[in-house]
């Protein structure tokens, strides 16, 4: 059974959820349902569209709402319904704005204890293609980002899969796998990748012993990012030679939710997320959880 949490995380902060009129994102309002009524937090409904102040039959009467705005209503309060009629309990509120969606859920990300969102927009684009709006939040959002990927009603169960990084940041994407996996009542998965060098013969340490170096560094990082979970907390380890994105990919199907890291870096293009974040927020199987390392 779901557990209170004791890792302090603004556990009441609201979950805030965007929703677009697709069946993607009221799956997404439904995990952020779920996740408010664990956390004992309300539940946040954002619609933003930069739809046109007016229509032409609009314009010579201020008092006619355009369609769009409309429409916009009609969407969250389709997706409120769906929210509290999966959980009941929980208090409900809903924004609509003729906005930039990028920029309104990376501006109530700010006060937001989660941001949840679906994996693809109203565009139809194929499965395993992640929505332009999803990927811009998840990579500048300060806290962090679910986007629903899957079916998660009919997915198992049965753990969340934190990937373990290297940066010292990276303790912040841990006390949160923690939590949920804590909130939820069901084991961590705490996975650390290796690979054998190339050239192990070019390295000192390594003559003889291709790869012995590589993997020990590998479990005493696992063994630290996992110094200070808690004692009643069941916690399972991955130590796997693979490349980082294809183990947690692997696991994926298996779990109810996979947890990694994104440090944000500043390229040409702005802030970016790392590959191993891209790829799996791209192809995995279930709920990806994206949290903000800022150093």
């Amino acid at each position: 059974m779901p557990r209170t949490s004791h890792v302090a995380t603004g556990t009441h902060s609201p979950v805030v959820v965007g929703v677009d009129g697709s069946e993607s994102a009221l799956r997404a309002v439904e995990w952020a349902a779920d996740e408010a009524a664990l956390r004992g937090a309300p539940l946040r409904i954002v619609y933003a569209s930069l739809w046109e102040r007016h229509e032409e039959a609009a314009l010579a009467d201020e008092t006619v709402e355009p369609r769009e705005a409309l429409v916009a209503r009609g969407f969250v309060e389709t997706a409120a319904r769906r929210a509290g009629n999966r959980r009941r309990g929980v208090r409900i509120t809903t924004l609509v704005l003729p906005e930039d969606p990028e920029y309104t859920l990376v501006r109530e990300s700010s006060l937001a204890g989660v941001v949840v969102l679906g994996c693809r927009g109203r565009g139809g684009v194929t499965e395993t293609l992640l929505g332009s709006v999803s990927l811009a939040v998840a990579g500048h959002a300060h806290c962090p980002v679910v986007v629903v990927r899957g079916h998660h009603d009919d997915a198992p169960t049965n753990g969340v899969v934190l990937g373990v990084g290297t940066e010292p940041e990276a303790a912040v994407t841990q006390r949160f796998a923690v939590e949920e996996a804590y909130m939820r009542g069901v084991p961590l998965h705490a996975v650390r990748a290796w690979r054998r060098p190339h050239r192990a013969a070019c390295h000192p340490l390594l003559t003889g012993e291709p790869g012995h170096f590589e993997q020990r560094q590998a479990t005493e990082l696992l063994e630290e990012a996992l110094g200070e979970v808690p004692s009643d907390l069941k916690v399972e380890r991955h130590l796997v030679e693979s490349r980082a994105r294809d183990a947690l990919l692997g696991l994926s199907h298996s779990a109810g939710l996979l947890v990694v890291g994104a440090r944000h870096r500043h390229g040409r293009f702005g802030l970016q997320l790392g590959r191993v974040t891209y790829g799996v927020l791209h192809r995995a199987a279930c709920p990806v959880a994206v949290i903000p390392e800022l150093s």
